[in-house]
């Protein structure tokens, strides 16, 4: 497990530096890439700092302006991707699209979790297995696009893997979860 790997001093450097680095590769797809990398790489950036804020810093999320404003940018952030998924349909980049719409069904299955975590921790089995065979499918993008000599988008894709991975472990550690 990452946070095994990581002390728990250093952990919050540890995502730092991966939001830092996920940040970077959004500022290169949106400058390099076609419309929806760029729209995918962004969109995907805000959900994941809403994610890392729902997670590890509940507490902080209090009154109703603070849940309304995570709930109307994930929902716009939600919708860029979206978009992006169709526009990598419409662009026939096969390989992102599949990349995006394995990544949409992940964030469906943490959605899940988080919001109905109850229910989740009862249904484990369930949830870790698609969670592991989303991975999986995740990790052969990785592979697919290192094979293709696609560096970048390997790179990209690995640093996501990771950046999820930290995520879920978040998620498992919330109460309720056990």
């Amino acid at each position: 497990m990452i946070t095994a790997a990581i002390s728990a001093r250093r952990y919050p450097l540890f995502k730092l530096a991966v939001f830092l680095l996920l940040t970077a590769n959004a500022a290169i797809f949106t400058a390099r890439g076609t419309w929806s990398a760029g729209v995918d790489s962004a969109a995907w950036l805000v959900l994941l700092l809403l994610f890392e804020l729902e997670t590890a810093h509940a507490a902080r999320l209090r009154g109703w302006h603070a849940v309304t404003g995570v709930r109307a940018t994930r929902l716009v952030a939600g919708a860029a991707i979206l978009a992006a998924a169709i526009g990598y349909l419409h662009e026939k980049a096969w390989l992102d699209a599949a990349n995006a719409w394995l990544w949409i069904a992940m964030v469906i299955l943490l959605e899940i979790e988080v919001r109905c975590s109850l229910q989740a921790a009862s249904r484990r089995r369930l949830f870790g297995t698609t969670a592991a065979v989303l991975y999986l499918g995740l990790l052969g993008m990785v592979i697919v696009w290192m094979a293709n000599g696609e560096w970048f988008d390997a790179y990209d894709a690995a640093l996501w893997l990771i950046a999820f991975a930290a995520i879920e472990m978040n998620v498992l550690a919330m109460p309720g979860r056990g």
